[in-house]
């Protein structure tokens, strides 16, 4: 008899759900069992890993997108021999910048909030949608209609919880070092939010990681080019289950991290 599938959570960014992993979830279920985490109105970082350790079985690996990639190091940092493997695809790790950059930040978050009180989530979302997807496909509706609708049916006072969040982010530089396990760093070639540059760094502090970049795709990789994405992931999975096949369900050591990698798509 084959054993259960291993378990793949996928966690989704801010204000953002299921709609985000409709290829991803499906492409994969043959060889995962997929499950994806809802933040609902937890306002910490921390609390959103805490309900994913709460619900997932003793070992399982994650794919977190946007805020979802923070919030999987933050499972990572909780309890790093419950995790096989983490994917972190267009997302960040520092802290609030100190100074005026960090005030921009927050200025910027909180304006956007407002607006959803004042204007509606649907408004607030045609502006932040602006930056968040490829330029060239911003009058793609097959593409926009579902984000704008996803944000639509949260409130703003999930949102400002989920926004708190934000603003009050750990840093985790020592967490992408200490990460011994099957890594991903994935990103679009044209995200202005999250960038390349970024995602180098981050897969350079990841030892053995693997960093792919998405041709002709935004911050939202996963619903802007699906199948590169998926394909993607499915390779690092693959990876997973064959370093859990090594080294048993219990081992949380990897041994050597084999070279990083780097691939386009």
């Amino acid at each position: 008899m084959s054993s259960a599938p291993h378990t793949l959570v996928l966690i989704p960014g801010l204000l953002c759900d299921a709609t985000v992993w409709l290829h991803q979830r499906a492409a994969l279920a043959d060889i995962a069992d997929v499950r994806i985490s809802d933040h609902g109105m937890r306002d910490s970082l921390a609390a959103m890993a805490r309900a994913i350790l709460d619900d997932a079985p003793p070992r399982f690996a994650v794919a977190g997108h946007s805020m979802g990639g923070r919030v999987a190091l933050e499972v990572y940092r909780a309890a790093p021999k419950r995790v096989s493997g983490v994917a972190l695809l267009d997302t960040g790790y520092s802290a609030l910048a100190p100074g005026m950059a960090g005030e921009r930040e927050v200025e910027g978050r909180l304006a956007l909030v407002e607006m959803a009180r004042r204007d509606g989530m649907r408004a607030m979302a045609r502006e932040w949608v602006k930056g968040m997807v490829n330029t060239r496909r911003l009058s793609d509706a097959a593409l926009v209609d579902p984000i704008l609708d996803m944000f639509e049916s949260k409130t703003p006072e999930i949102y400002a919880a989920q926004t708190r969040a934000l603003i009050h982010r750990p840093d985790a530089k020592r967490v992408l070092n200490s990460i011994r396990v099957p890594s991903l760093v994935l990103c679009g070639r044209e995200d202005s939010w999250a960038p390349v540059q970024r995602h180098l760094e981050m897969s350079a502090d990841i030892a053995g990681s693997t960093f792919v970049e998405i041709q002709d795709c935004g911050h939202m990789c996963t619903m802007e080019r699906p199948e590169a994405v998926t394909a993607a992931m499915r390779k690092w999975f693959e990876s997973v289950l064959a370093a859990e096949k090594r080294h048993g369900q219990n081992d949380p050591s990897f041994g050597p991290a084999t070279p990083r990698s780097r691939a386009t798509k």
